[in-house]
């Protein structure tokens, strides 16, 4: 699941969200981790310019920051950055700090990374947002050499160049997996051919197959092996019968009747679903995540 709090746009926020911090940030956290969760995720956004402010507002917790945090509190679950927007930052500064998170959790690192889409942030820090999906490729190029297991990593590119200078701490994991978001045609290539794996966004379910099979053959021309992670986000889910209105897309009822909907996604070629649940406030956020961990979660994994 993405934490609430952490990030407030219009689109998915609670109210309650708006006075909330961290504390309530290290109970969900706690929560997820105790209900079998495999992963908490953190968005980036470095500023929001005036004319956004009303649709994404200006609640954007640092990721590095928070999963960091998180980390202390925690045990099992991982910690996702979905997404990181890299190509505003020089990849070793972000493998600096990326590393050190995944140093300091003992391997819990998912590094997933995105193009970007507010053209004043990348002004703001000076980089080049006509050409950001450019500079995200060679990022991805860049990162996984600093993250990596040499302690002096090499990269010579058309856009970062850099080879004898050392950082550590070294990431505990062999391989930071590098998961890339976004729907785009540029972004479902991007996934396909330097990720481990993919975070679709937005995508409906009718959408989906579609975008799972042209991924696959992409791989399968580029003569790619290894383990690749399919994602997909799901509807607003409430476990139970809501006494209030939750929202007409939102999948809810009794277990049975959730997992029964969620096995779709599976049945497509989904190897993991983020959830959101509807609530309002953050014990019935805690509950439901544990309702859902305790009786829907063994329900999946028996599919």
């Amino acid at each position: 699941m993405q934490l609430p709090v952490q990030s407030q746009s219009a689109i998915y926020a609670e109210e309650w969200e708006a006075d909330a911090g961290a504390g309530d940030l290290v109970e969900i956290a706690r929560a997820a981790d105790r209900a079998g969760f495999d992963y908490v995720a953190s968005c980036d956004h470095v500023a929001i310019p005036r004319r956004l402010a009303p649709a994404m507002s200006t609640v954007w917790y640092d990721p590095v920051a928070t999963l960091a945090f998180l980390a202390g509190v925690t045990e099992r679950v991982r910690l996702l950055s979905h997404v990181a927007v890299v190509g505003l930052r020089h990849p070793l500064l972000t493998a600096k700090q990326y590393a050190t998170l995944d140093h300091l959790s003992g391997g819990r690192l998912i590094l997933g990374v995105g193009a970007g889409h507010v053209e004043e942030e990348f002004e703001a820090v000076g980089t080049d947002f006509r050409h950001r999906g450019a500079v995200l490729d060679e990022s991805i190029d860049a990162l996984r050499a600093a993250l990596g297991p040499d302690e002096f990593p090499v990269h010579h590119g058309k856009l970062y160049d850099f080879e004898g200078l050392g950082q550590r701490p070294r990431p505990a994991q062999d391989s930071v997996p590098v998961w890339v978001g976004g729907s785009s045609p540029a972004a479902v290539r991007r996934a396909a051919l330097k990720g481990d794996g993919w975070l679709p966004q937005g995508d409906s379910r009718e959408r989906l197959p579609a975008q799972i099979a042209r991924i696959r053959e992409m791989r399968e021309k580029a003569a790619l092996q290894g383990p690749f992670v399919f994602g997909a986000i799901t509807e607003p889910l409430y476990v139970g019968e809501p006494t209030w209105d939750v929202g007409r897309r939102t999948i809810s009822g009794p277990p049975e009747v959730l997992a029964e909907s969620l096995r779709a996604y599976g049945a497509m070629g989904v190897d993991q679903i983020q959830v959101r649940f509807r609530n309002r406030s953050r014990s019935e956020l805690t509950d439901q995540i544990a309702a859902f961990g305790a009786e829907v979660g063994p329900l999946l994994r028996e599919a």
